[in-house]
This record gives C-alpha cells, sequence and structure tokens, in this order.
C-alpha cells in the first residue's frame, strides 16, 4: 500500500509539472537578448523574407509620419502610402500560384465567388514602431510573465506585450487577442450592414465607449483591477433602439470573470448577464458572430486546447486605411456576398498561425478555430471557423490600420463571411459616420461604464 501510495504522489507531482509546463515556459535569456537587436523590441523578425517580397522593418515612425497633414483624433484615418499600387491581384483564375500563402477562408472565397472575389496584392510597408514604454514592458514580460490559473489568468506587467516568444497555443491566444497594445480609450458611432444573398442589407448602428486603464500611454503597471471597460449603446434598428450592454474585464478569468449588464429600454431596467460572452449572439449582429468573435476572439478561452501550428508568410489585410475613407459609400463597398475588393489591401506579412479546438465536454457553435496574428504587432487579423461536422463555416478578417493619435493599431471594418448563407457582416463601418473613430482622447473614466452609467444614458 505503502508502495502504491508513493506511486499516485509520484505521478500527481508529474501530472502538475506537465501542468505548469504547458501553461508557463519562460523565454531563453538568448531569446531575450534578441529584442531590439535582430528582433523588433516586441519580437518580431527585422529582416525581409529571402526575395523580398516581404521588406525589411524600418520603425521609422511614432505617431503622425512625415508629410502627413495630421489634426488629431476623431477624424477618418489618413493613409500616409496614397501612391501605392497593387503589385498584382489575385483571382479563381490564378490562385493555385499563390495557394501556399492563403487561408484556407481565402480559397473558400474564391471558390464560393469565382467571378467577383479577388485579392489586391501591395507593398508591405513596416514603417510603425511602437513607443519606448511598450518595449520596456514587453522586456519585462519576456522575463516574468506567467499564466495561472490553469491559463485562465496572468500575473504580467501591462503596457506591453505578454509574451514575445510563445511557447504554448495558451501563450500565443492571450498575447493576441488580451494583451495586446492597443488605444488606451476608443469612442465612436459605426455602422454595422448584414448584407444577406439577395444585396438586402439589415443595418446596425451602435455608440462605442471602450477603456483599457493599463494601456494609459507611457503607464507601465502589473495586472491588478480591471483590465478593460465596455459601453455599446445601439442606435439601429429601431426595434432595439437604446439598449446598452456594458461590464468590465479582469485579469483573471477563473477568480474575476467579465462582468456584465443590459439596460431594456421598454423597461428601463438593468440587469446583469451572466455569462456574456464565447458564442451567445453579438447584439445587432443578426445572429450573424458571437461574442467571442468580436475583433476574431475575445474573453476566456477555456472552452478551447489551443496549440500554435506554426509561423508562415500570408496574404491578409494591413495598413487598411483606404476601406474607411469618407469618400467611400456604402453602397459601392458593400455588394453582395463580400466587400468590393478594389477597396481592400493585401500584404505579404509573416504571421504566426494558432488553433483552437473544442475541448471535450465542452459546448461552442464552433469546433475548431483558426486564427491567424500578424507578427509585427501581435493583431488577430484572420480566423477560419469550423462547425459542428468540421466543416468550413465562417472566414472572418479585420482591417487595422496605424493611428498617429494613439501611437498604435485601431481595428476597423472587420469582415465576417458565412460561406454556407452567403452573406457577410461589415462590422464597425464609419465611412458614412461624420466622425471616425476617437482614440486615446483621455476623458473616459470608470464612471462612464457598468450598472449605473447604463442607468443614467438609458432613454
Amino acid at each position: 500500500m505503502r508502495i502504491l501510495k508513493l506511486l499516485w504522489i509520484a505521478a500527481l507531482v508529474a501530472q502538475s509539472i506537465l501542468l505548469s509546463s504547458a501553461v508557463y515556459a519562460a523565454a531563453t535569456p538568448e531569446e531575450i537578448a534578441r529584442l531590439g537587436k535582430d528582433l523588433t523590441c516586441v519580437g518580431a523578425e527585422k529582416a525581409g523574407n529571402a526575395d523580398g517580397s516581404i521588406t525589411e522593418w524600418t520603425g521609422k515612425w511614432l505617431g503622425a509620419p512625415e508629410g502627413v497633414s495630421f489634426e488629431g483624433t476623431g477624424k477618418h484615418p489618413i493613409d500616409p502610402y496614397p501612391n501605392d499600387k497593387p503589385l498584382f491581384v489575385i483571382t479563381a483564375q490564378n490562385m493555385s500560384q499563390y495557394a501556399d500563402r492563403l487561408s484556407a477562408g481565402q480559397k473558400a472565397l474564391f471558390e464560393t465567388y469565382p467571378q467577383t472575389y479577388s485579392m489586391p496584392v501591395y507593398p508591405t510597408r513596416r514603417d510603425f514602431r511602437f513607443p519606448e514604454s511598450v518595449c520596456k514592458a514587453t522586456l519585462e514580460n519576456a522575463k516574468n510573465a506567467k499564466l495561472v490559473s490553469d491559463g485562465e489568468g496572468v500575473e504580467a506587467t501591462t503596457g506591453g506585450m505578454l509574451f514575445p516568444f510563445p511557447k504554448t497555443g495558451l501563450e500565443l491566444m492571450w498575447t493576441s487577442s488580451f494583451f495586446t497594445y492597443r488605444p488606451w480609450t476608443e469612442e465612436y458611432v459605426s455602422d454595422n450592414a448584414y448584407v444577406i444573398s439577395n444585396g438586402t442589407i439589415n443595418w446596425g448602428r451602435v455608440h462605442s465607449k471602450n477603456l483599457a486603464p493599463g494601456l494609459e500611454p507611457g503607464r507601465i503597471g502589473k495586472t491588478e483591477g480591471q483590465s478593460s471597460y465596455y459601453l455599446n449603446e445601439t442606435l439601429l434598428p429601431q426595434r432595439d433602439r437604446g439598449e446598452i450592454n456594458t461590464g468590465m474585464e479582469f485579469y483573471n478569468h477563473t477568480t474575476e470573470p467579465r462582468q456584465s449588464w443590459r439596460y431594456d429600454p421598454g423597461t428601463r431596467r438593468v440587469r446583469q448577464s451572466p455569462e456574456y460572452g464565447f458564442d451567445m449572439q453579438f447584439p445587432g449582429t443578426g445572429g450573424s458572430i458571437t461574442v467571442d468573435e468580436v475583433r476574431i476572439f475575445n474573453g476566456s478561452g477555456q472552452r478551447f486546447n489551443w496549440t500554435i501550428v506554426g509561423k508562415k508568410e500570408m496574404y491578409v489585410p494591413a495598413n487598411a486605411y483606404r476601406i474607411h475613407s469618407p469618400d467611400i459609400k456604402y453602397a459601392d463597398l458593400l455588394p453582395p456576398f463580400h466587400a468590393n475588393p478594389k477597396y481592400m489591401r493585401y500584404e505579404l506579412r509573416r504571421v504566426w498561425v494558432l488553433e483552437g479546438d473544442l475541448k471535450e465536454g465542452y459546448r461552442h457553435l464552433y469546433s475548431k478555430r483558426r486564427m491567424y496574428v500578424d507578427e509585427d504587432t501581435w493583431l488577430m487579423i484572420m480566423a477560419d471557423n469550423y462547425d459542428a461536422r468540421g466543416g468550413l463555416w465562417r472566414t472572418s478578417m479585420i482591417n487595422y490600420f496605424y493611428d498617429y493619435a494613439a501611437k498604435t493599431w485601431q481595428a476597423g471594418v472587420g469582415l465576417y463571411h458565412d460561406l454556407e448563407a452567403k452573406s457577410y457582416l461589415a462590422f464597425n463601418l464609419i465611412n458614412e459616420q461624420a466622425a471616425g473613430y476617437s482614440l486615446n482622447r483621455g476623458d473616459l473614466t470608470p464612471r462612464d461604464f457598468g450598472p449605473e452609467a447604463a442607468r443614467r444614458a438609458g432613454r
């Protein structure tokens, strides 16, 4: 009996060690020494690729580029590359030449819409850098950041990237979804267009506010208290006008899960929304995306097993300024099946490929999710989502641009394609709004969020 007990204890210790190594694998001194040298300060390869189709990282601009007349935040983004022309255009007819650099979702779009879908590929531009405080916080995280609570929480330094040398799928998931360096405050009114297969558009409109205290420019802190706040007020459709969803996130999904509340204008009451997240329908999108699908992925990753598939060169949306131009009308931007390709910009870039497989015993609309993370920014930019039978169901992409006021990258319009229904959602459109994204303005506080804020804003 004593021998059996010792064997049982040894097995528990071994299991604990394996779990610990899966959740936290520190960067080596040799890796850390590369930051700011042959790697950028957040861990991307500075060098271009062998044939020059991926250019060398310059990082020559912090904030507004030379020659750009920038008047401040709240305007539509200004393209620093207005004279760039496509190097070539990928179509259904020549797709096979580029297949190894395309995602399954992109290939499916070509196969589903062979006459209309195309991808204009532009020169790769890598000219913007992060503030020095981001470099310092990232260096600290490379040395000391760790996941806790079986991967559901993090202990790290705020204001930088989490794991510049991810060793596990969990580390990459946290770095690219929850712990990216994004604007400190956001406020904007955006349009959502759900375009069904016959070209009919169901419209939504939302007034959004977001605050991430740990991302205040220049601030380097610890993962304590609230990580972020959000408040979304529905303006359209008319039947949902006045509905408000608000809440807050923390740095540990187990000990402090997301708190959310909903204001119902019909009853003029605020109620808590337990378990808001995962595959619940995101309000105002006609059920076309899940809550945890906004910006590709957000919230707890506990329902999936996460694996790093690898890093590869792919054609992905990048430097997406034109698609947000006020000169482009929705009538031209949003034809049936997919957004007008001539307003898109794709570049060849290095991306991490992250896969999430649904855990046994857990429920979600998606059985598998494959996500693509831009190496330079650590932002999730594309995803392929699979149904319960393992078939490719939905594919999505976020059009990011560098915001001069925030000195970082801003999530612009998201395009979410349903390959079965032949419909798509264009999410966070601002073209026909008088203002763009108002970022890092600094006048939002925690008081602007939560149940009391919802009551004050209720109509």
